[in-house]
């Protein structure tokens, strides 16, 4: 009666998870297939390519400056874009669900590169000594208007304060990639490290520029090279494709298990529904973005599963063949499957976190993928397929044949 109750309770656990990773839970269809992000080769969207200016930058500049502009893209809320490092001195972004390039561009806005300058043009403080930087209404004398107020680190504090008085009652010129912004006249020494940028903005205007400054600057302008737009169609075909062959490769895989392993076979399928579904939750849950890729990486991780249970019900029809009783041939053969089932799994797991650490964009989709995958192909085949063939076999299917015995 236990193991009956162990059998309906996986089951019971399966069809759950399958409507879970259907239909998702609530409004939002949290955990649901849909609720999984696209990336830019399924979705669509535009793709920019940013040179820097001048003489090449230093790896950690270019490092700098794609942190800079990842941070701007969250604030625009392109959470899903993607902004990768190509060459020495160019820098793409992807932007899946935005269909005009100049649109993108105009959103993200210019490098940020904030100085300022003296009367003579020397240099005085650079944005990266900017601490924080808000778009507010502030009261100049006339009303309130629409400003940015700034707070400057310790270095950018001193270097203000030895500027300031150097130049009382000449204007310090607030420049933003070249262009002058403000050029507000110095009445006294500040020394607190704030400072307020005025000048002709409107409330969104002076919020996108706070935004812009407190991204980070850096010392070398980014110019748009390239933009492009990357139409859906021919993504979602190639997505559509690749779940068609997807799902018609797992029931191929179904009844292929069934025919050769039988009993054994429709517990690797039993769990091997369970597996699918479960990647589908996790990967929702980790708003993990998905591209063709990473499509491959789950169908390789399939196949990996797969593998581990032939693995393993090869060990157990040679138990059987050997005179050894179900149960301990079940017992056996998941022993000495399971050191090779590790191994190869493993090293698929750490060449994936390498693929991880040091790829970007399709290269991070494909790696997570492809380790979640592992991860659950081998919880599913070394828990969930002992679970199940151990409860069978307690609840008195012991007839070898069910389990690639002779008849």
């Amino acid at each position: 009666m236990k193991s009956v109750l162990k059998i309906l309770g996986v089951i019971f656990l399966i069809i759950l998870s399958v409507y879970v990773a259907y239909f998702g839970v609530g409004e939002k269809k949290v955990f649901a297939f849909s609720h999984i992000r696209l990336g830019l080769d399924l979705q669509g969207g535009v793709s920019i390519v940013y040179e820097a200016e001048g003489e090449t930058p230093d790896p950690s500049d270019m490092a700098a400056a794609v942190a800079m502009i990842q941070v701007r893209l969250d604030k625009e809320n392109y959470t899903e874009a993607e902004v990768a490092i190509e060459g020495d001195r160019r820098i793409r972004v992807n932007i899946p669900g935005v269909e005009d390039p100049q649109e993108a561009i105009n959103s993200i806005g210019a490098t940020a590169l904030l100085t300022f300058e003296d009367i003579e043009g020397n240099v005085v403080l650079e944005g990266k000594n900017i601490k924080s930087a808000v778009g507010q209404l502030v009261d100049m004398g006339m009303g309130n208007e629409p400003a940015v107020s700034i707070k400057l680190d310790d270095e950018g504090t001193e270097a203000f304060k030895v500027a300031t008085q150097a130049n009382i009652g000449n204007p310090i010129i607030i420049k933003l990639d070249g262009e002058i912004i403000s050029a507000p006249t110095v009445n006294d020494v500040i020394r607190n490290g704030e400072s307020i940028i005025s000048g002709s903005f409107t409330e969104e205007s002076a919020r996108q520029l706070a935004n812009r400054i407190e991204a980070g600057s850096l010392p070398f302008a980014l110019t748009p090279v390239s933009s492009s737009g990357v139409g859906a169609k021919l993504g979602m075909d190639a997505f559509n494709a690749s779940l068609k062959a997807g799902a018609i490769g797992f029931f191929v895989i179904l009844i292929f298990m069934i025919v050769v392993y039988r009993m054994s076979g429709v517990v690797a399928d039993i769990a091997l529904t369970l597996y699918v579904s479960l990647i589908i939750i996790v990967l929702s849950l980790i708003r993990s973005t998905l591209t063709l890729p990473g499509i491959a990486g789950i169908i390789l991780s399939i196949g990996m599963a797969v593998d581990a249970n032939v693995i393993i019900f090869t060990r157990i029809k040679e138990e059987i063949r050997a005179g050894k009783s179900i149960r301990s041939a079940v017992d056996s053969g998941f022993n000495k499957a399971l050191s090779g089932i590790i191994d190869g799994n493993v090293t698929t797991l750490i060449a994936s976190f390498v693929l991880y650490i040091l790829g970007s964009g399709i290269i991070k989709s494909f790696a997570t993928t492809l380790g979640i995958g592992i991860v659950l192909s081998m919880f599913t085949a070394l828990v969930v397929t002992r679970i199940l063939l151990r409860s069978f076999v307690a609840a008195g299917l012991q007839n070898p044949v069910l389990y690639g015995g002779a008849k």
